[in-house]
């Protein structure tokens, strides 16, 4: 009685357990509309990643649904207001290229070029998103020119033309503190910023713990610490000094180049080496022009004749 009882609480723990630690069920060819219900339940809780799992789950089953082109601008809209402006861009292209019509696709434009600026809170950190913004930002208004966005578009592009030439001219100003006189001017000339009456110009503030290492662009806090030598960025780079210093030297090298192979034709080479003296076989300076026909090694033979033989 008492083995049955502990056969029967045994199965049942295990039972317990393993049901426990179960993974979930997958899910599988179910009606669009389940998948579509579930992304916006999952969306409304804030699990993006599973609202996009589920969003995979009906564009691979149900590819002709009407329901996927709402679910696609659902999660474009909610990863945006997420900040997860990649993953918000990638949705809208889907929408662009798949579902949209010509006026979706005006709106799904706009939405792009939106994420692409609110992509930017630390303007002076990516010169090349910038770019970018500001070019797509003009191609919408060379191909929307009466749309009902325009006033928006052109607000951000101020602001985008505003932060770079801000950025160009913190790049002119490192310049000018590496003495690399040659980029300084280089980023001067690179955007023509005329029209901007820069004290009417309200500066980003950076926050105070920011602030302290990024300074206002020209100098920081820590200057006094660095030490007044070339950094590593200028270290191949030649100031206009270097260049006044390196032509007389420049100038001197080329005249010993050129006096060098005169006296290479004045010394003449009579194929003798230092270690002559070494070898047996080499003719010495000191013997006399007319040596006889015999050589140190004559007595080793037996055929050769002596002086006093003959």
């Amino acid at each position: 009685m008492k083995l049955k009882t502990y056969i029967a609480a045994s199965s049942l723990l295990f039972f317990i357990l393993f049901t426990g630690c179960s993974k979930e069920v997958e899910e599988y060819n179910k009606p669009a509309f389940y998948w579509y219900s579930k992304i916006v339940e999952q969306v409304s809780q804030g699990d993006l990643d599973q609202a996009d799992s589920y969003y995979s789950s009906l564009q691979g089953e149900h590819i002709g649904s009407p329901l996927l082109p709402e679910a696609t601008m659902i999660l474009a809209i909610a990863h945006m207001n997420y900040e997860e402006y990649l993953l918000s861009e990638y949705f809208l292209d889907e929408y662009i290229k798949r579902y949209a019509t010509p006026n979706e696709k005006e709106e799904a434009e706009f939405l792009k070029i939106r994420a692409k600026y609110m992509a930017l809170p630390n303007p002076r950190r990516d010169q090349a998103l910038i770019d970018e913004a500001l070019k797509k930002g003009e191609e919408f208004k060379r191909n929307y020119p009466d749309s009902m966005y325009l006033d928006v578009v052109n607000t951000m592009l101020t602001r985008l033309y505003l932060a770079q030439a801000v950025l160009n001219e913190t790049i002119v100003n490192l310049y000018e503190r590496l003495d690399k006189p040659k980029s300084a001017a280089y980023y001067k000339t690179l955007k023509d910023d005329s029209w901007i009456v820069w004290d009417d110009v309200d500066r980003a503030n950076a926050a105070w713990y920011r602030a302290w290492f990024e300074g206002d662009g020209t100098s920081s806090w820590y200057e006094f610490m660095i030490p007044d030598t070339k950094s590593v960025v200028s270290r191949n780079s030649i100031s206009e000094e270097d260049e006044t210093v390196a032509k007389p030297v420049q100038k001197e090298e080329s005249e010993e180049k050129v006096a060098a192979p005169e006296e290479v034709i004045e010394t003449e080479d009579d194929g003798s080496s230092w270690y002559d003296f070494m070898n047996p076989f080499s003719d010495n300076n000191d013997e006399p022009e007319e040596a006889d026909s015999s050589s140190w090694y004559n007595f080793l033979t037996p055929e050769s004749s002596n002086d006093e033989t003959k």
